[in-house]
């Protein structure tokens, strides 16, 4: 199943020529190698839809992370600058495609991998 974002345009242009190729070979992926990223993670998927509503309705991407997120990175979703070779493919896929954003104003994307359901949202690309 595709995840699905909010984040307009985040499947068109250089985002998604970085998300098709994986960047394992020989540099040929156009756009951000490294990026800052957050995440909310839920083990179930009524938790995850929870948490969409509250970024629908103007919560900060931090604080529904704080509320929601079962995992380390509970503390506002921080998971720091990561490159694609650092991140699991369902998550990196959409996290690479994903633009830049703020916890004020997110844009975020959704995975579902091992872990579960992540709500993923980019503060900064490289």
């Amino acid at each position: 199943m595709a995840p699905k974002n909010n984040a307009k345009g985040a499947a068109k242009g250089k985002g998604k020529d970085a998300g098709e190729d994986k960047g394992k070979g020989k540099g040929a992926v156009k756009g951000a190698q490294t990026i800052q990223v957050r995440h909310i993670l839920c083990e179930k998927h009524a938790k995850k839809e929870e948490a969409l509503e509250k970024l629908r309705n103007g919560s900060k991407f931090d604080e529904v992370a704080r509320e929601f997120s079962e995992d380390k990175a509970r503390l506002g979703g921080a998971l720091g600058w990561k490159t694609r070779a650092d991140l699991e493919p369902a998550f990196e896929s959409v996290a690479f495609e994903l633009e830049s954003s703020t916890t004020a104003k997110p844009k975020w994307g959704e995975a579902k991998t091992g872990h579960g359901y992540h709500i993923i949202m980019v503060e900064g690309r490289k």
